[in-house]
């Protein structure tokens, strides 16, 4: 990042903080009521807020701007401050996001995003989901329903909305940020660092490999959605959660896994491409 002193350095981390957890509470709150086939777990395609700050301003500015913003995204819809998002979400979203910026201030590549993306979308994800079940709906609320299902049950659900998060952010993830992360370096160069913002202008996308990060786990959803028709395991999620539910967390597999093998299959043979062609940027500019 290029800045003159220790304390102008402070103040655009400061800065950037700031902007992170407004963007990602306003986004993160216009998707708020879009919820899991349990009716818990929200839609976030916002999640490209953190990662862009992360990416750019580094692990402190990306977590903590993750941890408010969806603690204030979360307050708002219910009304009060949230300890659901407090106890889970603040949490996952900061440690998720401080290992994203981590990773990416190492060495900036877009390999390099394309592993974080899915590091931290799995472990972020994963630690929301299991401290919501267990460490709020069953040790602070105590709620019935959550207190007197099995274990087993208990996991298989904090392993769906694991899931849902993850196939539901990633093709944001990998599709949005990297625009972003390009139109802040050509656009604000100097709040930028010069490693981040030559190689994201000048490095050339690995197609393949954004496409293939979006195939594999598409394929994986849906073989899991096979599973669930054509298994036992369809019937023990039908004895876990009822016929509607089950009928839509099936919906969910083959529709995630449909979108993100079409996703990935277009950007692995060049029919999306995530970023434009250099040619197409100096046509435009």
């Amino acid at each position: 990042m290029n800045t003159a002193s220790p304390m102008s350095r402070a103040s655009v981390l400061i800065t950037a903080t700031v902007m992170n957890t407004v963007l990602y509470a306003v986004l993160s709150f216009a998707t708020a009521y879009v919820e899991s086939p349990w009716g818990a777990g929200q839609f976030r395609p916002a999640v490209v807020i953190p990662a862009l700050f992360a990416t750019i301003f580094g692990p402190m500015p990306g977590g903590v701007g993750a941890a408010l913003g969806t603690l204030i995204a979360d307050s708002v819809k219910h009304g009060q401050l949230y300890p659901g998002s407090f106890l889970a979400a603040v949490p996952g979203n900061f440690i998720g996001f401080y290992v994203f910026g981590y990773i990416m201030k190492k060495k900036f590549s877009w390999k390099r995003f394309i592993w974080a993306s899915q590091i931290t979308l799995t472990v972020a994800n994963l630690i929301v989901a299991f401290l919501y079940v267990f460490l709020f709906k069953v040790l602070y609320l105590g709620q019935d329903t959550y207190v007197n299902m099995p274990l087993d049950v208990q996991i298989f659900f904090s392993i769906g909305l694991t899931i849902w998060w993850y196939v539901t952010m990633l093709p944001f993830v990998l599709l949005v940020t990297p625009l972003l992360i390009r139109a802040v370096s050509s656009a604000f160069p100097s709040f930028v660092s010069e490693e981040i913002r030559s190689n994201s202008l000048a490095e050339e996308l690995p197609e393949r490999s954004f496409g293939l990060a979006m195939l594999i786990p598409g394929l994986v959803m849906l073989a899991i959605g096979l599973g669930t028709s054509f298994t036992h395991l369809g019937l023990i999620m039908y004895s876990f959660f009822g016929a509607l539910t089950s009928d839509l967390i099936q919906l969910m597999f083959y529709l995630s896994g449909a979108t993100l093998t079409i996703l990935g299959i277009c950007v692995h043979v060049g029919k999306i491409s995530v970023l434009p062609s250099k040619s197409a940027e100096s046509e435009h500019g």
